[in-house]
């Protein structure tokens, strides 16, 4: 086995290079192609979601795997090599099989747990497969992979932790409230038609939302997603599908929206959504400045109060360069960074100052008094006044939202400046991303670990037994031809022996090798299968000396049977 992965995801990129490096769907089955057709890799699969780009390949070197892979990985996604390079991650062997299984589970997920990565492991083996770059190892791989996720999701509580990136952005928008509670009787408009938006329509539709419009440049698969909804058991939902020129009245009318299209375009600018804002409230979605996201952070900090100028720096022998406007004697600006030893040169410069200038310093405030005391105190302490950074300014407080935009798509589908505008809440990947990092783990995280470990290290002996089949093969196949010609060689000897005797020899002498093989390939295959075993082969094939191309043959056949193979 030479598992090689090379991506990037949430983890180990920011959003904006995320964005920048999505892949469409013609640049995703671009990439396998091209990636079989490089030297190192012979079966190739990618795994794209709105988090995660992953390059899968079977390779027959690393290092030179590791650069192609890299360099077709920048090319298809458009982002330079240089740039795109410090965001790779790279796994091999046993560490890539341990990293997909653990994606399957939801280990790897910005939403712990969530479950939505498997249908997506499964469109993305079915894509390699239709494309013929699936091979045996591809195939077993994904295929054991959304095993160990099914059987995760069964046999551990990871659902209690995780939730879909949907539930979890809908969430976000409605700020500890319940959603249920906050999204009854509200108007929806999603974007977009694909698994994602088909997810966020029926999240909606089962939290009470009163209408769901859905807008898709394909009209007619916006139809028949509202068609489901309308049908569905268990929601009483209205349902109606527009164009995408509709997009902006209906923004208009709606209280929620959620976007997610493959777009590689901004479908809602800040434009539009302060014109549906304006046309909600009949007021101008303005500019707050900071966006919530930012504001949030700087909640609580107050401005300093600014200190008045002086111009006694300016004077001869005055040891601080008070000169720049808006400084302080007394003041923090000016004293900042000085060391004890300069501050008491001050002090005594003050000290033996002619009547008038001591004057202007007793006329300093109060405030700055203190300040310059409990200054001196710290420096005295510990030899110097530490810098101090100037505090963020406090945002006015905005009004409570009344359009409420998700965004799942990568890249965004709403542009970020929307986060500026009075009256809207947008929640996107970015967002997502930063809320994610402090979401509560379930203890069955603990269990999905230990499922992923003992998983990969069956996978690994099973692909390592696999591994020396074919030598097992060949050897059973040189055996059969050697009791052949023997039997052949006997039958010229003795022509007299009937049929009877005839087939009660040839058993017999079947039994005796079968026997004498038996304990050495049964004991091969366990020796192989553990870590380090696949000299076991090679030991093979030269202690029976068998021929190469007879091994070859054996390997191919198994591929061929493999790659025809359907998805299971």
């Amino acid at each position: 086995m030479s598992l090689l992965v090379v991506g990037l995801s949430h983890r180990s990129a920011p959003v904006s290079v995320l964005e920048r490096a999505a892949l469409n769907a013609d640049a995703q089955i671009k990439l396998a192609q091209d990636t079989v057709a490089a030297e190192p890799a012979t079966e190739a699969a990618v795994l794209a979601t709105c988090n995660r780009i992953e390059l899968y390949a079977d390779v027959d070197k690393f290092h030179a795997g590791v650069a192609e892979l890299s360099t077709l990985l920048a090319q298809h996604s458009g982002v330079g090599l240089d740039e795109l390079t410090p965001y790779l991650y790279v796994h091999y062997e046993d560490r890539a099989v341990h990293h997909l299984f653990s994606v399957a589970c939801g280990l790897d997920s910005m939403v712990v747990g969530e479950g939505q990565i498997l249908g997506q492991i499964k469109d993305s083996l079915a894509r390699a497969q239709e494309l013929h770059t699936a091979g045996r190892l591809i195939n077993d791989l994904f295929q054991q992979a959304l095993r160990v996720g099914k059987r995760a999701h069964s046999e551990t509580g990871i659902d209690r932790a995780g939730q879909s990136l949907v539930t979890f952005g809908l969430e976000q928008l409605a700020v500890g409230t319940p959603v249920e509670d906050w999204a009854r009787g509200k108007k929806a408009l999603v974007i977009g038609a694909g698994s994602m938006s088909s997810l966020a329509a029926a999240t909606l539709a089962r939290a009470g939302v009163a209408e769901v419009v859905v807008a898709n440049r394909t009209q007619e698969r916006a139809e028949r997603l509202a068609q489901i909804l309308t049908e569905a058991e268990d929601t009483d939902v209205s349902a109606r599908a527009v164009p995408m020129d509709a997009v902006p009245a209906e923004l208009t009318r709606a209280d929620i929206a959620v976007s997610c299209t493959g777009a590689t375009g901004l479908v809602l600018g800040a434009e539009t959504v302060a014109a549906a804002v304006e046309g909600r409230t009949g007021a101008p979605a303005a500019d707050a400045g900071p966006d919530r996201r930012t504001t949030d952070k700087a909640a609580g900090v107050r401005p300093a109060t600014p200190l008045p100028p002086t111009s006694v720096g300016t004077e001869d022998g005055c040891p601080l360069d008070l000169s720049a406007p808006g400084f302080s004697v007394m003041g923090e600006a000016a004293v900042a960074g000085m060391d004890a030893a300069t501050l008491e040169q001050h002090a005594a410069w003050v000290a033996g100052a002619p009547a008038e200038r001591r004057d202007t310093v007793r006329r300093m405030s109060e405030a700055d008094a203190e300040l310059i005391g409990a200054l001196a105190a710290t420096a005295a302490t510990v030899g110097r006044i530490p810098e101090r950074r100037k505090p963020e300014p406090v945002a006015a407080e905005r009004p409570e939202p009344v359009l409420f935009l998700l965004d799942l798509a990568m890249p965004r589908d709403i542009d970020a400046a929307v986060h500026r505008l009075t009256g809207v809440r947008l929640v996107d990947i970015e967002s997502l991303a930063e809320a994610s990092a402090d979401a509560p783990m379930a203890a069955d995280v603990d269990q999905v670990r230990r499922i992923v470990s003992d998983e990969v290290a069956a996978f690994g002996a099973a692909l390592r037994a696999a591994h020396i089949t074919p030598t097992v093969v060949a050897l059973r196949t040189m055996a059969a031809d050697v009791v052949a010609a023997e039997i052949a060689r006997l039958d010229g000897r003795l022509p007299g022996l009937d049929d009877k005797q005839r087939g009660e020899i040839r058993q017999t002498v079947h039994r005796v090798v079968d026997k004498l093989l038996h304990a050495p390939t049964v004991r091969v295959k366990q020796l192989a299968a553990e870590p380090g075993g696949a000299g076991y082969a090679d030991a093979l094939r030269t202690l029976f000396d068998l021929d190469p191309e007879t091994v070859a043959s054996v390997s191919r056949a198994e591929d061929s049977t493999e790659k025809n193979r359907g998805p299971r």
